[in-house]
């Protein structure tokens, strides 16, 4: 099939790639030019493990294209998928004007049948919105289809060539024939495509996204509440996780979720309830605890240094919302960031991928390390906010030779416990007894540093 995407973000660039790889000859669009150039220059302009094997290989063999002008772009294509920004507006509702604006323009310019697919998260309703932008102008027949994306980042590629499932929203027989036939390759050990109205399957997307941020938030709490009747978070995640019902999936506590969908969608969730006036408690207190949880750690590490930051150096690893990505936004590091900067501390950062984002945002603001342990380097303590495989069996007495105290306030729950003791660390985790040193039982918590 001949495709078009359009918005080479996240999404449409892993979906244009991914479908290239099936052997479809696809043409992703952008206003963006510089990133346009980029792409044709075979220069990745996101970070995602695995994608650009595929990336140069489809380029090479002429199956995948880049250009700026939309009308290029869509010539002859059978399917145009919309991969647009939705930001939140003030409101917390999704900002449809990216979508319904290349609507409008597509009615101007489709010359023939054509189905066009919502790929980006949108509110209930928008299929409906995009149909009516389009056929304002439109001449020749189309159909608007919605098709939710769930990829993970950082299994992106793993997750659109396997996929659990594939949801699509239309009534069309037509619009079904074709997506079968395009969706076919990728669900040949048998994961289902499921049909339904464009409306369900516009709040399937959100209703996943806020399930498992929900769950992620739910187990926050148990994690904080175990920290005040001594119970070990991680021992209550495998007694539930065990059963079926529950899942073992996403039940690990930490410093809360962030990145490009959870906060957003959960937000635009909640919104669009509040327009048909109903109240959706449990996502309102999964937002609160979400937002309380990225400062868990700073109240901790403020006690530990008698509440007195000024001049501290604390290094601090993992700058991403997750690890295997560079995307930072609603990072909880960056939450962590700014409570440090107030309080007077310096911040020595490190991050394998995200340091360039984070750069843009704080300039010098804090010191950012060429490698994870430059971070250490007469630093008062280590904290970590990104669960980055690199990070999880480091060399601790490289650790303990450049770190001015054996502290660690871990966000990600990364280390074992008795290792900890073993080796004489001050360990705060998430959910779990806090590590205090022999030489410290006892010393009143207000001065526990100054008593090292």
């Amino acid at each position: 099939m001949k495709i078009a995407v359009v918005g080479t973000g996240y999404v449409g660039l892993v979906t244009g790639t991914c479908f290239a790889e099936t052997g479809n000859t696809v043409t992703c669009v952008d206003i963006d030019a510089s990133k346009i150039n980029k792409l044709n220059g075979g220069e990745l302009t996101i970070y995602e493990p695995g994608l650009e094997k595929l990336f140069l290989r489809n380029q090479k063999e002429g199956r995948l294209h880049f250009t700026t002008n939309l009308a290029e772009g869509i010539a002859g294509a059978q399917i145009i998928f919309l991969a647009l920004p939705t930001p939140p507006g003030e409101d917390g509702s999704a900002d449809l004007k990216y979508i319904l604006g290349v609507a409008d323009d597509l009615g101007k310019i489709i010359s023939e049948y054509v189905i066009i697919i919502d790929k980006s998260t949108v509110p209930v309703g928008t299929a409906d919105k995009v149909h009516a932008a389009v056929a304002k102008n439109a001449k020749a027949e189309f159909d608007i289809v919605s098709n939710p994306e769930f990829l993970r980042e950082g299994v992106a590629v793993e997750d659109f060539m396997k996929p659990d499932r594939v949801v699509i929203g239309t009534t069309s027989e037509r619009a079904k024939k074709a997506l079968n036939d395009l969706y076919l390759p990728f669900v040949r050990q048998g994961n289902p495509i499921i049909y339904m109205d464009e409306k369900s399957a516009e709040l399937t997307k959100y209703a996943a996204n806020s399930f498992l941020a929900t769950k992620i938030s739910f187990m926050n709490e148990i994690a904080n509440l175990c920290e005040l009747v001594g119970a070990d978070v991680d021992m209550v995640r495998k007694g539930i996780g065990s059963d079926e019902r529950i899942g073992k999936r996403f039940l690990f506590p930490g410093i809360g979720y962030g990145g490009s969908c959870f906060p957003k969608d959960v937000q635009a969730l909640a919104r669009s309830s509040s327009e048909v006036s109903y109240e959706f408690k449990i996502l309102d207190a999964v937002m609160d605890v979400n937002e309380k949880q990225k400062l868990h750690l700073v109240p901790q590490i403020k006690n530990y240094f008698g509440n007195d930051l000024k001049g501290k150096k604390i290094a601090l690893w993992g700058l991403a919302f997750k690890p295997n990505t560079d995307d930072i936004r609603e990072a909880p590091a960056l939450t962590i960031i700014d409570a440090l900067l107030e309080a007077g501390a310096v911040v020595s950062a490190y991050d394998p991928e995200a340091m360039n984002n984070v750069k843009a945002i704080y300039a010098d603001k804090i010191h950012f390390a060429g490698r994870q342990y430059d971070a250490l380097v007469d630093s008062d303590a280590l904290v970590i906010a990104t669960e980055w495989s690199e990070f999880r069996t480091p060399d601790f007495n490289n650790i303990v030779s450049l770190l001015k105290n054996k502290v660690i306030f871990d966000g990600r729950n990364l280390f074992d416990l008795n290792k900890m003791e073993e080796l004489g660390f001050y360990y705060v985790s998430v959910g779990r007894k806090t590590i205090i040193p022999q030489i410290l039982k006892g010393v009143n918590s207000t001065n526990i540093q100054e008593d090292l």
